[in-house]
């Protein structure tokens, strides 16, 4: 029985991504004692262009798809979020996403994967910031793919992705920090689920 559960969140919805082919290959690889993982696509959920209001708190919101990414989002003790990097920052997508909710973060660990021409690490910085405004903690271990080396291209420049074994001992670090993290705070989480009540 898992007692941490994690959500891989995969923050592009761009048509031709290898955001999928990402989370999936970190979703194959990641072993834990007593998590369980979780593979959660943001094209699933077609969340609009942030049209609801500030949430006031946790189940607050108006519309089907607000309520079933919040009720997505609450489930999960920390997250390990899949970023491309767009024009130095995250996708639109993911950042729509985190601030169309905010208790359901609070009080969590979190994990960075990024790909990109430079390995994503700028849109990775920049997550960081937002992850901290919402309350969660960030683990240091930051796992980067290139679009050049981790990736093969055919000729008609579909993408496979291939990343070297290096990276596989590198989500395995990140991932002691990430359920180190998510256990240490589940105090926070728990004395916050009694106020809250």
């Amino acid at each position: 029985m898992s007692d941490l559960k994690i959500g891989i969140i995969v923050g592009s919805t761009r048509p031709g991504r290898v955001g999928g082919q990402v989370g999936q290959w970190v979703k194959d690889n990641a072993k834990s004692e007593g998590v369980e993982f979780e593979l959660v696509d943001l094209h699933d959920f077609s969340l609009p262009l942030l049209e609801e209001p500030f949430p006031a708190g946790a189940g607050n919101y108006l519309g089907d798809a607000a309520n079933a990414w919040a009720s997505k989002v609450a489930e999960f003790d920390g997250y390990i979020f899949v970023t491309a990097e767009y024009n130095h920052s995250v996708p639109a997508a993911l950042k729509n996403a985190l601030d169309y909710v905010n208790a359901e973060w609070n009080n969590k660990a979190a994990a960075i994967v990024s790909y990109g021409s430079m390995g994503g690490v700028r849109a990775g910085e920049h997550l960081r910031q937002i992850l901290g405004e919402l309350q969660m903690a960030d683990v240091r271990t930051h796992v980067m793919f290139s679009l050049f080396t981790d990736f093969a291209w055919d000729e008609n420049g579909a993408p496979t992705f291939t990343p070297a074994e290096v990276k596989t001992a590198d989500l395995n670090g990140q991932l002691e920090q990430l359920t180190a993290w998510a256990r240490a705070m589940q105090p926070l989480r728990e004395d916050s689920e009694s106020i809250a009540a």
